[in-house]
């Protein structure tokens, strides 16, 4: 009973991908909006396993590394979703929309929500209000800084070009790179599933971790098309804004699971460890994810062309980038204050309390870019944890030390 109770999660959301891969056979079927539905529930059900076998590989690689590594492969359903929609645009350009509504609802819920989440649990449970994040960091919050003032020439452009996704995809290979030169932590500590996982002798381990990706992948093979139809058919149907559909409900759909994580580790007081997987799950989608859609665009057009971009797209683009100026800000010094993620969280919230519109889209990228002059005034006071010891802090251990010594004699 105790093997049943320690496995009852994954092969709960084992069998929870069957009822979409019936529909996906055609052993039977059901109004498009329930199809949705359950293509999705397909979707967050193979999220949580690759989330589980993500995790459980700290003990096999670098601790920045499996956060890195966590982080991409969490949101592989969404991945195959936007990358999808970007292959659609190929060859019918009204998807070129929903491919860029996926992306940057994605971000703005990593943000908005994902990081004001953990350093809200934070506070909760230790009364902290300045969640600091460990200086191996450094990273991540580095390249996401470069990628952030890149994406602001991608709104520019007309659309997404195949020399952002070199730039782009360049930058996340470099993240890669340096987030692998950290060391292993053989006892880290995990949650649930995944500390199940990581428990088991290193070959049956391997050989669960690799099973469960395989079997989630196959998963979101069978429900990422199906999904994706589904929110704009159902959206239509019920009259409700399709790229709004796309733009929320798609990607909190892939990332619940990723948010869960972060929430239990930062409720069993790992909250540097949970912000830091969100931070990175930020770098893989503001480098990856946008890198992969111009190539899958070009690869179904037949072209060199860049995925196109209107008005409307445009706006959004430019206040994910604004949003996202505001975040590497508050984040720089390595630490989140409850009044920065409040910040974060409000902002993120009142979008939806005004009309989706252009103006109401400039007004709060305006916002965000104004906030983030103000703070960052005050960071250039507090950014020496992200560039290292202060040398004030060097001269005094190197004036204790020489304290130490025996005074010279007197003549």
């Amino acid at each position: 009973m105790d093997v049943v109770r320690r496995w009852q999660w994954p092969i709960a959301m084992a069998l929870l991908a069957w009822p979409a891969a019936g529909l996906r056979l055609g052993l039977w079927s059901a109004p498009v909006a329930v199809e949705t539905g359950f293509f999705g529930l397909a979707i967050v059900s193979a999220a949580f396993l690759l989330t589980w076998s993500a995790e459980a590989a700290e003990r096999d690689i670098p601790r920045t590394l499996a956060l890195a590594g966590l982080a991409l492969i969490a949101v592989l359903p969404e991945y195959a979703v936007d990358v999808l929609f970007a292959w659609k645009a190929g060859k019918d350009p009204s998807y070129a929309a929903f491919a860029t509504a996926n992306m940057t609802g994605g971000n703005r819920l990593l943000v908005g929500i994902g990081w004001s989440m953990v350093v809200g649990i934070f506070w909760f449970k230790t009364r902290g209000s300045l969640l600091k994040l460990a200086e191996t960091h450094r990273v991540e919050i580095g390249i996401l800084a470069i990628a952030t003032v890149y994406s602001f020439v991608i709104p520019l452009r007309g659309g997404i070009t195949l020399l952002d996704a070199a730039f782009l995809i360049g930058l996340f290979v470099a993240y890669v790179v340096l987030a692998s030169r950290g060391e292993i932590e053989e006892e880290s500590s995990l949650v649930g599933p995944s500390e199940t996982i990581a428990n088991l002798p290193k070959t049956q381990r391997r050989a669960v971790v690799a099973g469960m990706f395989l079997y989630a992948g196959l998963a979101i093979v069978l429900a990422a098309e199906r999904f994706a139809d589904g929110l704009i058919a159902t959206g239509a149907r019920f009259g409700i804004d399709e790229f709004q559909l796309v733009q929320w409900l798609a990607p909190l759909a892939s990332e619940f699971p990723e948010f869960l994580v972060a929430g239990l580790l930062a409720w069993r007081l790992r909250a540097d460890a949970a912000l830091g997987a969100l931070v990175s799950s930020k770098v893989n989608q503001w480098t990856l994810l946008i890198g992969c859609l111009p190539l899958a665009y070009a690869v179904s057009s037949g072209t060199f062309n860049p995925l196109p971009t209107d008005t409307r797209q445009t706006e959004e683009v430019l206040l994910t980038a604004a949003q996202s100026l505001l975040a590497v800000i508050l984040l720089i010094n390595l630490r989140m204050s409850l009044v920065e993620a409040l910040t974060l969280l409000v902002l993120f919230l009142l979008q939806f309390l005004t009309p989706h519109s252009i103006v109401s889209r400039n007004t709060f990228s305006v916002m965000y870019l104004v906030l983030a002059a103000v703070f960052l005034v005050r960071q250039l006071f507090e950014m020496r944890p992200f560039f290292g010891p202060p040398l004030r802090d060097k001269l005094r251990e190197r004036a204790a030390a020489g304290g130490d010594r025996a005074p010279p004699a007197k003549r």
